[in-house]
């Protein structure tokens, strides 16, 4: 399957409602009010999603992780949404979204941006026989 269309409806259902928060709220809140209202949103539109699982890091071989981390949402068990309330994305952000993918195992992230007049979204797609592969 080409993975630059790998879970499209899911993430335009997400984007969607990103997008109706921002229209609603606008820019300058904090990160958790926008998480909040992205999940009612995502509730409306019957996506079933989780927040904020935390999900153990490891390194190399060692049988102990070495850290956990808390992706914002994992959505249809299947796509990463990580949410920022910033003026701009910066690469620091998405190579956080891009290493919970690693992290959760999961192909396509959504990594999505409050802060600014106009909402900002990237899709992310990790190919995970790839990363499995580097390992």
């Amino acid at each position: 399957m080409n993975t630059d269309l790998l879970h499209k409806t899911i993430t335009e259902r997400i984007i969607g409602a990103a997008f109706e928060v921002h229209s609603f709220l606008g820019n300058g809140f904090q990160e958790v009010i926008y998480q909040r209202a992205l999940a009612y949103e995502l509730a409306q539109r019957n996506l079933d999603f989780a927040r904020e699982i935390e999900q153990d890091i490891y390194y190399r071989d060692l049988a102990e992780p070495i850290g956990t981390r808390r992706a914002d949402f994992v959505v249809e068990g299947k796509v990463l949404v990580e949410i920022k309330a910033v003026k701009e994305l910066e690469d620091v952000h998405l190579a956080q979204a891009l290493n919970y993918l690693k992290a959760y195992r999961l192909e396509v992230g959504l990594l999505i941006d409050f802060g600014s007049k106009i909402l900002t979204f990237k899709r992310l797609v990790l190919s995970l026989s790839q990363h499995l592969r580097n390992l």
